[in-house]
């Protein structure tokens, strides 16, 4: 083996590694490349072996590892916010109106209506501005109505991002040198070999770009939770007279009702006590009778 043979060995030595690395950390955020590749290592190496090396071949293997970068903060931002205001209708159209001004989206909108006329609406709705204008979005929501409450958290993630690049700059180039090596291989096993080994690692390429892309939009992005709660029940003091007469009737229909069933309730509860009513009245009697013989007075 010559010493060109040896440094492209040692280059896909290199490339195996590290996209077993990349395998490694990508299991840790949702899934890893698939353990086939550490397996035909071996075989990737035996086809490196008798491939002729390329011009550019130690310019690689050189680049393989570099200095890291420094991590740059890179902050999830979510608030949330509770206000009392006058009408509920009128202040989701407002919302709207400052979602749309600061070219954010409306993501979720659930209005309660109330059970009965004395209890209060209340409207809760998730958006998402960009994070530049959270603070505007923030100051603008709080001129609605009364805030209630407040609050912002934010999550750090620049590690995250720094270390889904870092495993897609490695998947890429291990990607970029598998096709190489694809090209030149002779036999239809090596070809395919190498095919399998190529196909895991771009289907790593696109798993991990989805997470550091998800990662990017809420960066990107602040989600903000706002509740709405109307100031007074939904009674109206000003209804019509028609409305006011159906309602006074309807009370004293309701009323009617329920004393003529408490007068039922308290007549079937006579006749059941009626015999010790009888009872007690007869004592009463002859007690009395007893008494105006006793004293020589005549009852009437």
């Amino acid at each position: 083996m010559n010493k060109g043979s040896v440094v492209l060995a040692t280059l896909l030595g290199g490339i195996i590694l590290s996209s077993c690395a990349a395998a490694n950390d990508g299991a840790g955020a949702g899934g890893g490349v698939s353990m086939s590749m550490s397996q035909n290592s071996s075989a990737l190496n035996q086809i490196a072996a008798t491939i002729p090396p390329t011009a550019d071949t130690a310019n690689e293997a050189a680049s393989i590892t570099k200095a890291p970068a420094p991590v740059k903060s890179q902050l999830i931002k979510k608030a949330t916010m509770s206000l009392v205001v006058e009408s509920i209708d009128k202040s989701i159209n407002e919302v709207t109106q400052i979602i749309d001004k600061q070219q954010g989206d409306l993501i979720k909108l659930a209005q309660n209506q109330p059970k009965d006329e004395f209890s209060r609406s209340t409207a809760s709705i998730q958006l998402r501005v960009p994070q530049t204008s959270l603070d505007d979005t923030l100051t603008q929501l709080a001129k609605l109505g009364i805030v209630k409450n407040r609050s912002i958290t934010a999550e750090d993630v620049g590690d995250r991002i720094v270390d889904f690049q870092a495993q897609l700059v490695n998947l890429r180039r291990t990607e970029t040198n598998l096709q190489k090596i694809m090209d030149k291989a002779g036999s239809v096993r090596d070809t395919l070999s190498v095919s399998q080994e190529l196909s895991n690692v771009r289907d790593s390429i696109e798993r991990i770009g989805a997470q550091l892309k998800n990662l990017q939009n809420q960066v990107s992005y602040s989600t903000i939770s706002l509740n709405l709660e109307a100031a007074v029940s939904t009674k109206n003091p000003q209804r019509g007279f028609g409305l006011q007469v159906q309602e006074t009737w309807n009370k004293s229909t309701n009323s009617v009702g329920k004393f003529s069933m408490g007068l039922l309730k308290l007549a079937i509860w006579l006749m059941a006590y009626s015999p010790y009513v009888f009872i007690l009245a007869f004592g009463i009697y002859g007690f009395n009778r007893w008494r105006s013989a006793k004293t020589g007075v005549k009852l009437d």
